[in-house]
C-alpha cells in the first residue's frame, strides 16, 4: 500500500466516526460546520498516538483517539463560526459562513456554543472512566482559554473601526499567533494524544510545546501569506486580512519596509472594504517582494525547526511525531 494510499484510508477511517457522534447532536450545524477541511488537526490526534504506542493500537484506542479528533474539529468549527460573524467573513472552506446561511444569521453565536459544549458532551460520554479524563477536560479548557485570548488580542490590537498601524508590531503579531493559533491547532492535539499514551512526564510535555509552538507560528504565516497570495480554489475562502485591518505578518513585514510615500498609501488603504483600496495594498506588497521574503522565511523556519526536531531527546517523545507535522504543512497551498 503507497503513502498516499494509506493517508486515504486514514481519513476514510476517521470520517466514518463523525456521523456516529452527530446522531446526538444537531446535524445541519455541525455538518455544515465541522467536517470539510483539511482535518489535520483531528488527523493529528490518531497520527500521534500511532507513533507513540508503535502502531500497537487496539479497536476501541483508534476510535476513542477519532473522537478526541473530532473533539479538537469542534473547537476549530466552535472558533470559526464565531470568529467570521466578528471578521463579517463571506466564505469559508468554499461554502458561505454559517451565519450567512438562510434562516440562521446571528442564531450562529448560539451554534457555536453547541459546538463548543458538544466537546464535553462526548468527553464525558467516552473517557470518564478513564484515568486521563480530567487530564483531557484541563487541557480544553485551558487551550480554549487561552485561543479566546489571542482572539482578544487580534481584535483589540487591530479593530475594525479605528484603523491605526501604529499599533501594530511583529512582538504584537507573535503574541496574538501564540495565543490564537499554535496552542489548540498544534500542542492540542499532540498533548491529547500523549494523555492517552499515558506520558505523564512533564518534560514531555514541555519539549513537545517548544517545538509545536514555532511551529504553530510558521502555520500561521504561511496562512497569512495564502489569505492574500492563495488561490481561493485551492484555499477554500476569499483572503479578507486587508479589509479587515488584520495584524498581520504580511502587514508587519510592510511596515519595516516602506517607503514615506509607501506608507502614506498604507494607512490611506488598510482595513477598507472596497477592492479598490485592497488591490492598492496588495500591489505595495508586491513591490516590496514580499512573496520572495515569505519563501526565504518559509525555508529558514523548516531549517530552524528541523534543527529543533533533531535536538529532542527521544527518550522523552519520539521525534517522528513532529516530523509528521512538518510534512503535513511545509510549502501548503491551502
Amino acid at each position: 500500500m503507497s503513502s498516499q494510499e494509506t493517508k486515504e484510508q486514514a481519513t476514510k477511517s476517521f470520517s466514518e466516526v463523525f456521523p456516529i457522534l452527530t446522531e446526538e447532536f444537531l446535524t445541519e450545524n455541525f455538518y455544515h460546520n465541522v467536517p470539510g477541511g483539511k482535518m489535520n488537526r483531528g488527523l493529528s490526534v490518531v497520527d500521534t498516538l500511532k507513533i507513540l504506542k508503535n502502531d500497537q493500537l487496539t479497536e476501541e484506542d483508534l476510535f476513542k483517539s477519532r473522537v478526541l479528533g473530532w473533539c479538537v474539529e469542534m473547537l476549530q468549527a466552535f472558533f470559526l463560526v464565531a470568529d467570521d460573524i466578528m471578521d463579517a467573513s463571506y466564505t469559508r472552506r468554499g461554502n458561505p459562513c454559517w451565519y450567512k446561511m438562510e434562516g440562521v444569521g446571528l442564531i450562529a453565536i448560539n451554534d457555536s456554543f453547541i459546538l463548543e459544549s458538544a466537546i464535553y458532551f462526548f468527553l464525558k460520554k467516552y473517557f470518564r472512566q478513564d484515568p486521563y479524563y480530567i487530564d483531557l477536560v484541563e487541557l480544553f479548557h485551558e487551550i480554549t482559554f487561552e485561543t479566546e485570548l489571542g482572539q482578544l488580542l487580534d481584535l483589540t490590537i487591530a479593530p475594525e473601526d479605528n484603523i491605526d498601524l501604529n499599533r501594530f508590531s511583529i512582538d504584537k503579531y507573535q503574541s496574538i499567533v501564540l495565543y490564537k493559533t499554535a496552542f489548540y491547532s498544534f500542542y492540542l492535539p499532540v498533548a491529547l494524544a500523549m494523555h492517552m499514551a499515558g506520558i505523564k512526564n512533564e518534560k514531555a510535555f514541555k519539549a513537545a510545546k517548544e517545538i509545536l509552538l514555532p511551529l504553530g507560528e510558521y502555520f500561521q504565516i504561511q496562512d497569512d501569506y495564502l489569505d492574500c497570495f492563495g488561490d481561493p480554489k485551492y484555499t477554500g475562502k476569499i483572503g479578507t486580512d486587508i479589509q479587515d485591518n488584520k495584524c498581520s505578518w504580511l502587514v508587519n513585514q510592510a511596515l519595516a519596509k516602506v517607503s514615506s510615500e509607501q506608507r502614506k498609501l498604507l494607512e490611506e488603504n488598510y482595513g477598507k472594504k472596497n477592492l479598490e483600496n485592497v488591490a492598492i495594498i496588495k500591489q505595495i506588497y508586491k513591490d516590496l517582494e514580499l512573496e520572495k521574503l515569505y519563501k526565504e522565511y518559509e525555508e529558514q523556519s523548516f531549517n530552524k525547526l528541523n534543527d529543533l526536531i533533531s535536538q529532542l531527546d527521544d527518550s522523552l517523545i519520539n521525534r517522528q511525531v513532529f516530523i509528521t507535522f512538518m510534512n503535513k504543512i511545509y510549502k501548503r497551498t491551502k
